[in-house]
């Protein structure tokens, strides 16, 4: 992952130049377009907002609106939309046309500065938790300027849509989208950020800026196949396939050579990112065959995450340019790595510097350890709400899995920061053991150049050289939730310090003071700190000993967000009300429970109308091949096999029918935390059972009477 680096709305990011660079941000109405098509004095009120937090004033609205329509409609633009974050983990979007009429009745283009502020989406069919009914139906959507407009371009090229991305709020007032918390809990911690760098005796620093770089997984399969396999295209992934003789077990894809399609792939994308102001950086092979990643350079919080959505709608329709399907499911395939979305996290003052960067000797510099014992005490505090924040059906099949941390939520330092915590707890500091390069024994290489710490893959939450790496986020969930959360948990723990700190400002001895804080939360956070494997049988137990939360499924695990502490922490930072975390707590449980009903109505459909008809037509050839062979050599086995198949064809109808019985008890419960407990519960063992008879008989049946894909075909892009 590069370096926290910030790249506010696009700018100074790259120069001009001829090369890939030279439309970059050409689609975004970022700094640069504002700055070419705004008054100098709007200009900088915009600046203002983006940069200072300050209000936006509404007289402004009409000029940025007209510029934003001229600026839309020399790129082709017909139409303009409110873009937002519903939850439900995707965007939405309703659009109009600049369409009006004159006084003269004649056709003219407009575009208000009403029009750009403020929208009326129906909110009556969005996931509202009972917040809404459906007979309530007006929602506001409210223009974010702190994210710029962009383009959407028609697929033929002939049209563009101006996209204006916003929040999204029930007539009532209440808080429908994933946004608006994001913006809140943001704010929030960066002002808690600011006031402390403040009593260190920063007097230059105008604000301090969450940074965010989120790592996107993903997987490739060729589009004819994606289209024969109903569970991929409903359920997101694959709900059986016995696995292929070869999968990842060579280790061979990972930063393998990039395929040349694939490759050709990844140039468009680049491309298409560069067009948006989206600051792609690294692209690879990952672990499983047919995974890839992509990775960004670090941006603020908000245009990160807005960043990110787009990337997951451009990544899709450039795979479907290239004869592709784009899965961002969790766990696509069985057997295989599955997919996460690693979200990078620091904060950065208003100069560049990294709030998170240990400097060349972190154990004098008390500045990052305050921060860094700050982070500490909100993830101890709101292990279970970090948890909370990346459940879903989804990614409950990765968390745990040997491939991703487990759903512990501990914090790996690295061997040096660990021990200097170490020392500092018990009040002596040890001689400074780190080293500066890695000796590779050839004169003519350059000296390899190590940071404070190694990576624990097996970590949630690792500290990577100047940043924290959450590494439980799914591949296919929005990253504003967890970084809500996070945000919070950083906020709690840092007005812990500052309550400590604040009456010392100015003391001859606030760095010994300061000192005496980090000592007290180190002692404090203590249990969450962990260096080891956290696959291991051991950790699992000693964190139970710690007292570690340890959610297994997601049921278990959003029940957090009503819990009386977490209502708290959210009201107190005026996030969210209580109301609002209960509606979450709602919307998260029915997008379980009917992901669930989807999965198990379609293994039950393909068993019925696919899987099983392909045995009897196995069956069928056995049978007539063994009446031929009744009393020669091999019918005694054909015979045996013949009743082999028929027990798998009774444990086939057996799960159908078990679908159905699960189907039917969660369909009885009115209470919709009981319907996801039985899914979880007798829903997840129903879909392992089935599977595991479709697995065994599609390893049974001819190939030319399976009617679908198998793994060896998906997994290979050739």
């Amino acid at each position: 992952m590069p370096s926290a680096q910030i790249s506010q709305n696009g700018v100074n990011l790259v120069k001009e130049s001829k090369g890939l660079f030279a439309d970059y941000g050409a689609l975004t109405f970022d700094k640069k377009a504002m700055a070419r098509n705004l008054s100098k004095a709007t200009y900088q009120q915009i600046l203002d907002v983006i940069e200072n937090d300050e209000k936006l004033e509404v007289e402004i609205a009409d000029e940025v609106a007209h510029a934003m329509k001229e600026w839309a409609i020399s790129q082709g633009a017909t139409h303009f939309c409110h873009w937002f974050q519903p939850q439900r983990g995707v965007t939405a979007e309703k659009h109009d046309s600049f369409l009006s009429f004159d006084e003269t009745g004649q056709p003219i283009d407009r575009f208000s500065g009403r029009q750009l502020i403020q929208s009326e989406p129906d909110a009556s069919s969005f996931p509202s938790g009972g917040m809404r009914s459906t007979f309530e139906a007006r929602g506001y959507t409210a223009w974010d300027p702190t994210s710029p407009a962009f383009l959407l371009k028609n697929s033929d090229g002939k049209g563009a849509t101006l996209v204006i991305p916003s929040v999204y709020l029930s007539w009532t007032g209440e808080t429908l989208d994933m946004k608006t918390p994001l913006l809140r809990a943001v704010r929030v911690v960066e002002e808690r950020a600011f006031k402390l760098l403040k009593l260190f005796g920063n007097r230059t620093a105008r604000n301090v800026r969450v940074t965010i770089g989120p790592e996107q997984e993903y997987f490739l399969v060729r589009k004819e196949f994606y289209r024969r396999r109903p569970d991929l295209v409903y359920a997101g992934r694959t709900l059986f396939g016995a696995a292929s003789a070869k999968q990842q077990q060579l280790e061979d894809h990972y930063f393998g050579s990039i395929q040349p399609k694939v490759l050709e792939f990844m140039t468009d994308l680049d491309r298409a990112l560069f067009e948006r102001g989206i600051p792609a950086k690294t692209r690879h092979n990952e672990v499983a065959p047919n995974q890839f990643e992509l990775a960004p350079i670090f941006e603020t919080a908000n245009l990160a995450i807005d960043h990110n959505l787009q990337l997951m709608e451009i990544m899709r329709k450039t795979a479907d340019d290239h004869g592709f399907a784009l899965l961002l499911h969790e766990k696509p395939f069985s057997g295989i790595n599955g997919s996460g979305k690693h979200l990078n996290w620091s904060m950065a003052d208003s100069e560049g510097q990294n709030l998170l960067e240990p400097g060349a000797a972190p154990k004098k510099n008390i500045q990052f350890l305050v921060y860094l014992a700050a982070f500490l005490a909100g993830v101890n505090k709101y292990g279970g709400l970090l948890r909370a924040a990346v459940a879903d059906a989804g990614n409950d099949h990765r968390l745990g899995a040997n491939e991703a941390p487990p759903a512990i939520m501990s914090v790996y330092l690295g061997e040096y920061l660990d021990r200097l915590l170490t020392d500092i707890e018990k009040g002596s500091l040890s001689k400074d053991a780190s080293r500066e390069a890695i000796g590779h024994g050839l004169k003519s290489l350059p000296s390899i150049v190590l940071d404070n710490s190694d990576r624990n893959r097996t970590s949630p939450l690792a500290f990577t050289g100047n940043k924290f790496e959450f590494r439980a986020v799914g591949s296919s969930q929005s990253i504003a939730e967890p970084a809500t959360a996070l945000c919070l948990a950083v906020a709690d723990g840092l007005d812990r310090v500052l309550e400590k700190l604040e009456k010392h400002a100015g003391d001859e001895d606030f760095t010994k003071r300061a000192l005496d804080v980090v000592r007290e939360l180190v002692k404090e956070t203590k249990r969450i700190r962990f260096e080891g494997n956290g696959y291991s049988e051991e950790w699992h137990r000693e964190a139970a000993r710690r007292g570690l939360p340890n959610a297994k499924n997601t049921p278990d695990a959003l029940e957090t967000f009503v819990e009386k502490a977490v209502v708290e922490l959210y009201e107190r930072y005026k996030v969210l009300s209580k109301h609002e975390l209960e509606a979450k707590h709602e919307i998260k449980l029915e997008a379980y429970v009917k992901l669930k009903e989807i999965e198990l109505r379609q293994l039950r459909e393909l068993i019925v109308t696919d899987i099983a008809p392909a045995l009897v037509r196995q069956i069928d050839l056995y049978g007539s091949a063994a009446g031929r062979l009744e009393s020669a050599k091999g019918g005694k086995e054909l015979k045996a096999k013949l009743a082999e198949f028929g027990g798998l064809l009774a444990e086939l109808y057996a799960g159908a029918d078990g679908a159905e019985k699960v189907l039917e008890k969660a369909g009885a419960e009115t209470d919709m935390v009981q319907r996801a407990k039985v899914f979880a519960g007798a829903g997840v063992e129903t879909l392992s059972e089935m599977r595991s008879a479709c697995d065994r008989t599609e390893q049974a049946v001819e190939h030319r009477y399976w009617p679908l894909p198998k793994y060896r075909d998906m997994l290979n892009l050739l």
